[in-house]
């Protein structure tokens, strides 16, 4: 609940402080800065963390393990046990890419089967601790499932702002947790404008708008987790699908808090590359490009929909992990695509999402250009189920064989 002055009293939370011009504030329903309209992150008092390496043995296996990192107290957790997934050894795909050390993190084992569990179960918790009335996001289909999934273990309304031909199957998930979807004729982009005005409007809490400062706490924990899954071990390359930039920056600022408590021995050799898809790549055009800037994309055309963010909010904080992290940018085209969901699912029997074959796809390219070598121990991040986008792959997987219900006709047909 709101404290004395609108402040909400936070654990290890220090403030709210500016991307831009460092300016703070008290912790609050706040997601811009007063000063130069930059976006706010929270900040926490370091010298109150009191953790080491073996607190977090036997604790619960979810991202809530690293609550003194989160900005919600305790008592207003909401959760689905979202979290602590699978860092999959990936041998098979790793020897059919070159690579003697590949893991993938496997995000698509979530309850509502997408990393967005995590950034969505902070903000709707956040949003019970304020004592608002309602929730609700723009999406491009994964943050829907995840934000009304949470809104109904809260026992909140949910309000979901997406285009109009979002995949069925994300929208039926959202509904079925009895979100209500606004179809927006038009773009994510167009969405994503409509709810910020209900934000600024109505005592709702859009989880990637005017709860976005507490929203993107949730995805630093990929950076917690991959670490600790490998025995306290930084990577020598992490390979991210960019959508608005919030989990790359997010991950990179895990890293950091990781080094800043003590809890690895460093972060100055891992690279952070970014994958986005080529119908929708203005992270990847601003790096390859050498610009300070990102040009968003109007009309993005690729199957990696969950990506297809045209003007990205976080999008030139990405820019900068890169460059700090000396990272790449890759976007594979949907052909690419494609056969990396393929090549990961017959390899390792991992099913993802176009997302995570962008992810695949980019790895594959700079494995392939030699900017990867074979010894690195690499992380690629498969962020969600592909069971929500069947359409993009249901083309290439080949017909059911009709047979008569004889066994001599079907022995004939299986060539072991």
């Amino acid at each position: 609940m709101l404290g004395r002055g609108g402040v909400i009293p936070m654990g290890n939370v220090k403030a709210l402080r500016c991307r831009e011009c460092r300016q703070e504030y008290e912790p609050s329903l706040k997601y811009v800065c007063d000063e130069c309209l930059g976006p706010l992150d929270v900040t926490y008092d370091y010298s109150r963390v009191r953790v080491s390496r073996s607190t977090f043995a036997g604790r619960e296996k979810s991202y809530w393990r690293y609550l003194e990192l989160l900005p919600v107290e305790r008592s207003s957790v909401v959760s689905l046990d979202a979290g602590f997934t699978p860092l999959h050894r990936a041998d098979r795909l790793g020897e059919a890419l070159g690579l003697r050390h590949l893991y993938l993190k496997n995000d698509s084992v979530n309850p509502t089967f997408s990393f967005k569990d995590r950034p969505a179960g902070v903000a709707v918790s956040k949003a019970r601790e304020m004592g608002l009335k309602a929730v609700g996001c723009a999406s491009t289909g994964n943050l829907a499932s995840a934000t009304a999934a949470h809104a109904a273990k809260g026992d909140m309304p949910c309000y979901i702002f997406a285009p109009r031909d979002i995949e069925y199957a994300k929208i039926a998930q959202a509904l079925a947790y009895g979100a209500e979807f606004i179809a927006v004729d038009g773009t994510y982009d167009d969405a994503n404008r409509i709810a910020a005005q209900v934000a600024d409007t109505k005592p709702i809490g859009i989880v990637n708008v005017n709860l976005r400062p507490y929203y993107v706490e949730g995805s630093k924990t990929l950076a917690y987790e991959v670490v600790e899954q490998l025995g306290w071990r930084v990577p020598d390359h992490l390979i991210v699908p960019v959508a608005s930039g919030a989990m790359l920056n997010a991950i990179c600022r895990g890293l950091e808090e990781l080094h800043e408590l003590n809890l690895v021995d460093g972060i100055d050799n891992a690279r952070v590359t970014a994958a986005q898809a080529k119908g929708c790549s203005p992270v990847v055009d601003a790096f390859k490009k050498n610009r300070d800037e990102i040009v968003p994309v109007e009309y993005p055309n690729t199957i990696a929909k969950s990506l297809a963010i045209g003007d990205p909010g976080d999008g030139i904080y990405a820019l900068r992990r890169l460059r700090q992290f000396h990272g790449y940018a890759e976007d594979p085209d949907d052909d690419e695509i494609r056969d990396a969901i393929l090549l990961l699912a017959r390899c390792e029997g991992v099913f993802t999402e176009p997302a995570g074959g962008v992810a695949v796809a980019a790895l594959k390219r700079l494995v392939e250009d030699g900017r990867i070598g074979k010894d690195e121990h690499v992380v690629c991040y498969i962020t969600g189920n592909g069971l929500k986008s069947i359409d993009a792959i249901e083309h290439l997987l080949k017909e059911p064989r009709i047979v008569k219900p004889n066994y001599m006709d079907v022995a004939s047909m299986i060539a072991v």
